[in-house]
């Protein structure tokens, strides 16, 4: 027989702050705001604690509850950036033409040689290397425009599915595949030019 979790309120600061904290700061890239949403994650679970059924652990039940926080954070961020039915304009920087033109060989698919993807020089596992990239990748998302920051984190760090990142962002799929796009042709760009 499975043993049912069991909340314990008074413990979550100690046993789950710094977590959720980082969860949130890697995916919102505000210190601040992070810590208003973990304390904010905390009042929400406890003025729930007769819906947790103790189907997961106290840590995945107060992730999934930040988790529907930064989505919701993530809304508020886009709500101005979007004309009917996707993206602003400005916002997608001409979104609508086909990106594959501008970086992509016509004939068979391959990047345009001024496009193609550079060694960054850390092809070792040297850890201080990967903590220089990691700050640097960090920097590079600030400078994604709020929009695509989302969709980004939303995909390749909370792996969502495509299909809840478009309901909830209120995208259509071509905008989204051109958002996630643009926003890997400008980190790579970015992360190109900081890693001299």
């Amino acid at each position: 027989m499975a043993k049912i979790a069991v909340l314990e309120p008074r413990q979550w600061v100690s046993l789950y702050a710094d977590y959720l904290y980082s969860y949130a700061v890697a995916r919102l890239g505000d210190e601040e705001q992070a810590r208003d949403l973990v304390q904010e994650t905390f009042l929400a679970a406890l003025e729930r604690t007769e819906q947790f059924r103790g189907e997961s652990s106290e840590r995945t039940w107060l992730t999934a509850i930040l988790k529907h926080k930064v989505i919701d954070v993530y809304r508020r961020r886009n709500s101005g950036l979007r004309a009917t039915g996707g993206a602003d304009r400005a916002e997608m920087d001409g979104a609508d033409r086909e990106p594959e033109q501008e970086f992509f060989e016509a004939d068979n698919g391959h990047w345009k040689e001024a496009y193609a993807p550079r060694a960054l020089g850390m092809e070792d596992a040297d850890p201080l290397t990967n903590k220089e990239l990691g700050s640097i990748l960090q920097r590079c998302l600030q400078k994604l425009p709020a929009l695509w920051f989302s969709v980004f984190s939303m995909k390749h760090m909370d792996e969502a599915a495509t299909e809840m990142i478009c309901d909830q962002l209120k995208l259509t799929p071509s905008n989204f595949w051109v958002i996630i796009h643009r926003a890997k042709l400008n980190l790579r760009a970015c992360i190109q030019k900081a890693w001299v």
